[in-house]
């Protein structure tokens, strides 16, 4: 396991009781860097979405449980957010509970000439993403190597 996935995996095992005491679920936890600073990010939700006070409560209970372990020796800011209305989906658990919402794929390479591609999420399995054409209603599926980023459509 990476130092990457080391500090998100305890990040969250961390933030499992916080999430619960708080009445939200962990979307996911990210560890990334940005320019020149580190940041950890906690993504929570709720049924009908989390307000201010939500990640106000959760940040303050994370920056303590965070503060108690010390396992980051790196400085970083820590952001406590709703992963919005256009979340990526990064994991399998984002993936199921948005089958049959349409979906934005953006892949590595060009893919039949264009890199973009929309469409209702159908299926997924541990190497493939498939969805249907809203146009046509033909299936379409993508390795998911060749995959860079999977996000929930925005309907503006």
């Amino acid at each position: 396991m990476s130092r990457k996935e080391t500090y998100e995996s305890r990040t969250e095992q961390l933030l499992t009781p916080i999430a619960e005491q708080n009445g939200v679920e962990i979307y996911d936890v990210e560890y990334v860097k940005e320019g020149s600073d580190w940041y950890l990010r906690a993504y929570i939700d709720k049924p009908g979405g989390v307000n201010i006070s939500d990640c106000e409560n959760v940040s303050r209970a994370l920056s303590d449980a965070l503060d108690a372990e010390d396992f980051i020796p790196d400085a970083y800011i820590l952001e406590v957010s709703s992963p919005g209305l256009g979340r990526t989906l990064r994991k399998d658990r984002h993936l199921e509970k948005s089958l049959g919402m349409e979906v934005e794929i953006k892949t590595y390479k060009p893919v039949d000439g264009q890199k973009e591609y929309a469409g209702i999420l159908k299926a997924y399995d541990r190497t493939t993403v498939t969805v249907t054409q809203p146009e046509d209603g033909a299936d379409r599926t993508f390795e998911r190597a060749q995959i860079a980023r999977i996000r929930l459509a925005l309907d503006l």
